[in-house]
């Protein structure tokens, strides 16, 4: 594999890892991030004056306007012939115009996305690739740096634009395998029936059809914090989530399970529902159930003294 060089922008827990991965293998890599004490050079104009042409840089910040304003300054200091790589989680219409624009220039661009988190250090990044073929077939070298030992974990996905949605989809999928482990434990844990229900997450690891490595992760974490007592039900998203959905109302295709996975995070913002408040006021009108004040003392219902008389239902509807 031939050595290469690159620059690399963004130092931080992906960056930074995937940059010393370069490094043993062979690669020469100057890095530059806003922090000083990681960064090789004080400035990208200084960045691309280190680096030899045709100059490599792949871009590896935070995805929306630190990315779009990183690779406007790029453009201004890079020349023809160069490769800008996007290996954020920018979305894929961000790609088609970061393209157009660094071509009025001569510039290359390829967009990558980029999964294994804070494990690819030791065990390679799964690539997902979108851009020209002959600037994929240059890149080559970093890209088998890069990757898992093996014949998976890359793929030249198509043209540009293409490895952030592949990406994307890959993150949607992630958000509905999470919530099924999830909701799996919730009930496992709600029953009197099973005792051991670290010990039954961690019997599926082996001979299973949902093996998996985020089921390894969610043993590893019950085995740190058996109840998960220690954490709050509070679920972020980054984006990819509701990029998935919008794509798919785009392309009429049904995605039940990857947007409920979504509301659910949502949900779980939420201290008080105000959709549930509402619900509550309804079943009262209707059928005089029982609400709770926002004291937590129970408000008059059907079976509470001097409750307003209400036609009797059957059922709610």
């Amino acid at each position: 594999m031939a050595e290469m060089q690159i620059g690399m922008v963004g130092l931080g827990k992906m960056g930074g890892n995937m940059a010393e991965r370069l490094r043993r293998a062979g690669h020469d890599v100057v890095g530059y991030d806003r922090d000083p004490k990681t960064s090789d050079v004080a400035s990208l104009h200084e960045l691309a004056e280190r680096l030899e042409a045709p100059r490599v840089v792949w871009v590896m910040v935070p995805s929306g306007d630190p990315t779009r304003a990183t690779i406007e300054e790029l453009g201004k200091v890079l020349s023809p012939g160069d490769i800008l790589v996007d290996g954020g989680n920018s979305h894929y219409l961000d790609d088609q115009k970061h393209a157009e624009r660094l071509a009025e220039q001569g510039i290359g661009f390829v967009d990558v996305g980029v999964s294994g988190g804070v494990w690819g250090l030791e065990n390679g990044y799964a690539l997902m690739v979108g851009g020209d073929p002959e600037n994929v077939r240059k890149l080559m070298p970093i890209f088998e740096a890069l990757k898992p030992e093996g014949e998976d974990g890359f793929v030249h996905a198509g043209k540009v634009g293409a490895g952030h949605f592949a990406k994307m989809v890959h993150n949607g999928i992630e958000y509905g395998i999470m919530q099924s482990l999830a909701e799996g434990w919730e009930l496992l844990d709600a029953t009197d029936i099973v005792d051991d229900v670290p010990g039954t997450f961690k019997s599926w690891r082996t001979g299973t059809v949902i093996r998996s490595w985020l089921l390894d992760l969610a043993v590893r974490a019950l085995e740190e914090d058996s109840d998960l007592s220690d954490l709050k039900g509070y679920a972020q998203d980054s984006g990819e989530g509701r990029w998935t959905i919008q794509a798919a109302i785009e392309h009429a295709v049904p995605l039940p399970a990857i947007t409920a996975a979504l509301y659910a995070r949502f949900a779980s913002r939420q201290d008080d529902s105000p959709a549930m408040k509402m619900i509550a006021a309804l079943r009262n009108q209707f059928g005089g159930h029982a609400v709770s004040s926002a004291e937590g003392q129970h408000a008059k219902g059907a079976d509470s003294p001097g409750a307003d008389v209400i036609p009797p239902v059957e059922a709610e509807r």
